[in-house]
């Protein structure tokens, strides 16, 4: 048999590994349902047309093709490459049993036939939230959904994260009260700092955009604007531009920041920062963008924002505010730098011994028992010497032995500790700490860490 090589650009995790993710997910899904939000999960293709963007077909999407369709057959169908486009699309087709506002999460995988470097990948899972209004949605739901996220992220035991908001109507607002013509060519240019020398970026503001040397320096004084509380307001208002949409956008991110700041904690930052701006075709008030300590290097893990046209029918238009965490992006390279990792790769708790193969059907009985009462557990797979059957519970993680006594009584073992007591099945229970696999991070002061 040949050597099998793997595919670049589509990760696999090892069971422990795997514990880490499905944890993480089980903790972010259970924070998004406290706050009211119901899950989904759409179909993983569209039609090419929906998927197309601005009316082209993005190179890197993945079509859909049967093996015995003819060579030369238009492909129709291609596998999503985020979770807002089906999402959009979701709300339309279902639009008549959706209750308005439409509160959702989705954590599902997505693919992208970019080329694979750390923290992209061909195939990668996210996380979305989300609120939805039919014609209109009220600027308080983009406090809470950004607070959603906030409040999401810092459970989890990784790097600090840095939540960085920003408001499309401040900067528009600020150039148009500065006379500047083409804002969106404007906000292209100085998307530009973070690669080019400010002194390079205001000559292209002037040469290419137009403005003047005194404006193109103002614009640059907006964009260095980051701070952690709403200081920038003051700051703001000292350039001496005006504005109606400058006014609004500058409380409404305001409000953002002093309502994530509020349940933010010790684990997330939130800071104003004036140089974001995301996507200028689609993004119209609150914009974010999500940023890990000592991961620069993989940029955003995550972001999002306000859109005011989500999806439209002609009649009616869906707008909405809403969040993604990239779930692959931010672990894989925790996982690969043994920054995570999980305690066991099996999420057995106890190991029942076996004295010998006609004593199956007693050890089985008490496994039954057990996980009766949700305790997951196996029966060793062979009456060896117990020595070897503590072993193998060590080499799987499984920090219990239980062993049924000849008389029918049973003794349990915590073969970390070497700790056997007496114990019932009907009545005996681990720690809850040891009830599921638990994320093992030196992100953290503690060097084990339980998702709550």
């Amino acid at each position: 048999m040949s050597k099998i090589s793997p595919l670049s650009g589509f990760p696999e995790l090892l069971p422990a590994q795997r514990a880490v993710e499905r944890e993480v997910i089980a903790s972010l899904s259970r924070t998004f349902e406290l706050h009211g939000f119901a899950n989904i999960e759409t179909r993983i293709v569209e039609p090419i047309d929906r998927l197309a963007k601005g009316g082209e077909v993005d190179k890197e999407i993945y079509v859909l093709q049967r093996m015995a369709a003819e060579q030369d057959a238009k492909a129709e169908l291609g596998l999503h490459f985020d979770l807002t486009v089906p999402f959009a699309r979701y709300v339309l087709e279902h639009a008549g049993h959706l209750e308005f506002p439409f509160r959702r999460f989705q954590i599902q995988p997505a693919w992208r036939g970019e080329r694979p470097q750390e923290g992209r990948y061909r195939q990668f899972t996210q996380a979305d939230v989300d609120i939805v209004g039919r014609d209109e949605l009220p600027f308080h739901h983009d406090v809470e959904v950004m607070s959603v996220m906030v409040d999401a992220l810092s459970r989890l035991p990784i790097p600090r994260l840095s939540f960085q908001f920003n408001n499309r109507k401040l900067i528009q607002g600020f150039y148009r009260g500065l006379g500047i013509d083409d804002v969106t060519d404007a906000i292209r240019v100085i998307d530009k700092l973070d690669k080019l020398p400010a002194d390079e970026v205001v000559t292209m503001l002037v040469d290419r955009v137009g403005t003047t040397p005194e404006q193109a320096q103002r614009c640059l004084e907006l964009a260095t604007i980051r701070v952690e509380d709403t200081s920038f307001v003051e700051k703001v208002r000292a350039l001496g531009v005006e504005d109606e949409l400058l006014d609004q956008g500058l409380d409404e991110l305001a409000a953002v920041v002093e309502g994530c700041r509020a349940v933010a904690g010790d684990t997330v930052g939130v800071e104003a920062n004036l140089r974001i701006a995301r996507g200028l075709d689609y993004y119209t008030g609150t914009v974010v963008e999500v940023f890990m300590a000592g991961y620069e290097r993989l940029k955003s893990v995550g972001g999002g924002g306000r859109y005011d046209a989500l999806a439209s029918d002609g009649r009616t238009t869906y707008p909405g505010v809403g969040v993604s965490f990239g779930v692959s992006r931010t672990l894989i390279p925790l996982i690969a730098d043994g920054v995570l990792d999980g305690d066991r790769p099996v999420p057995s708790v106890v190991l029942v011994a076996l004295n010998a193969e006609e004593d199956r059907a007693s050890s089985t009985a008490v496994a039954s028992a057990l996980r009766a009462r949700d305790i997951a557990c196996e029966v060793a797979p062979t009456p060896a010497k117990f020595g070897k059957q503590i072993r193998f519970a060590e080499r799987r993680g499984i920090p219990y032995v239980w062993f049924v006594q000849a008389d029918g009584s049973s003794q349990v073992k915590d073969i970390r500790t070497g700790d056997q007591v007496d114990a019932d099945p009907a009545t005996w229970a681990p720690p809850e700490a040891d009830l599921r696999p638990r994320i093992i991070s030196t992100a953290t002061p503690s060097s084990s860490e339980e998702i709550q």
